[in-house]
């Protein structure tokens, strides 16, 4: 194939799929939660003017480096500031919530915001003990997902001894976060996949075409929908897309091995650092799915991952020091997917 054909198919197969962007909320080294969060509303509006199609907020709790623990709450805020852009949750964690509770939370956000809101759901539950304690969730809630999923659902359906207000008779997108259990919960009730890529490429594969392959049609969805979510950084070199994604992989090293996810470092700190050979292999690992590079490299690569994947959409995350930077990716992600920019609004 020649040089120029291959340039028109990656451009065609990248503007072919939906663009988004997932944020988690993570705090640097000297902010204070709050700043995180209002840094999380003001990337929103940049995500809004860039052209990309959903913004959607995660659920984390009891972690110090990360603010988001309360995403229908953030989600709310983030709406409120932005005035197109669709807005969800990437995910709430049903095992955490009763889902009578989890409808009505969405019921109000799509009241207020009508055909703005999407509704991401994961099975995780805390990450350590004392953690699932306080939230009153213990390991073995996640296995009730499929059966939470089917509740939660019907909350929005008329005829209930209770009415999940206001909730009932509301269409709210549902989205499943999930691999394997969670990716067959979504193919039984017909709802879209959002899967992260992995570094195993064949199990991400293989658990998309089990999805594929088991999806039932239902009146959330006539046929599979795939959301590759990938941690993605661009840049005007190679090097510097790398350093992007440094803070992020040294903070998931940290966790592995003293049990807490801190604040962001900067990256040329965290390198200058002497690394154990413990620290060094779980470095290696926190960057294994990480993808990066130039403009024109991220065009090859992101291109064929959707290739290979059949995603409809992709959604992406970047934790990184530096806010500007991560604003300066996104704007290049925006043009190499031909996004178009729109006008500022005032918030």
């Amino acid at each position: 194939m020649s040089t120029v054909g291959s340039d028109v198919d990656t451009t065609a197969r990248l503007r072919s799929v939906r663009w988004s962007i997932l944020d988690r909320a993570l705090i640097r080294t000297g902010q204070q939660p709050a700043e995180a969060l209002r840094d999380t509303v003001g990337f929103a509006r940049d995500a809004e003017r860039l052209g990309f199609a959903r913004f959607w907020v995660a659920e984390h709790h009891g972690v110090p480096g990360v603010a988001g623990s309360a995403p229908t709450v953030l989600a709310a805020a983030v709406a409120s500031a932005t005035e197109r852009i669709r807005v969800g949750t990437g995910g709430v964690m049903l095992p955490n919530h009763r889902p009578f509770v989890v409808a009505e939370q969405f019921g109000v956000l799509e009241s207020l915001f009508p055909g703005r809101i999407d509704m991401g759901l994961g099975r995780s539950v805390g990450f350590v003990e004392p953690v699932r304690r306080a939230l009153g969730a213990g390991k073995d809630a996640a296995d009730r997902f499929g059966d939470d999923i089917a509740e939660l659902l019907g909350w929005f359906e008329p005829g209930g001894p209770v009415r999940a207000l206001p909730a009932e008779g509301l269409r709210v997108p549902a989205f499943v976060l999930a691999v394997g259990e969670g990716a067959r919960a979504a193919a039984a009730h017909g709802l879209p996949l959002v899967m992260a890529h992995l570094s195993d490429e064949d199990r991400m594969r293989t658990a998309l075409d089990r999805y594929r392959a088991e999806f039932t049609p239902s009146s959330h969805g006539a046929r599979p929908y795939v959301i590759v979510a990938v941690n993605a950084a661009v840049a005007g070199t190679r090097e510097e897309a790398e350093l992007l994604q440094v803070p992020e992989a040294w903070a998931t090293v940290w966790s592995r091995t003293r049990g807490v996810f801190p604040a962001l470092d900067a990256p040329r700190d965290i390198l200058a650092r002497n690394f154990t050979e413990t620290e060094r292999r779980y470095f290696a690992q926190a960057r294994a799915g990480h993808l990066y590079g130039t403009e024109a490299e991220m065009a090859d690569v992101l291109g064929r991952l959707v290739a290979r994947t059949g995603a409809d959409e992709l959604m992406i995350t970047l934790a990184t020091h530096d806010p500007a930077a991560r604003l300066d990716s996104s704007r290049r992600l925006a043009r190499l997917a031909g996004l178009a920019p729109r006008p500022a609004h005032d918030a």
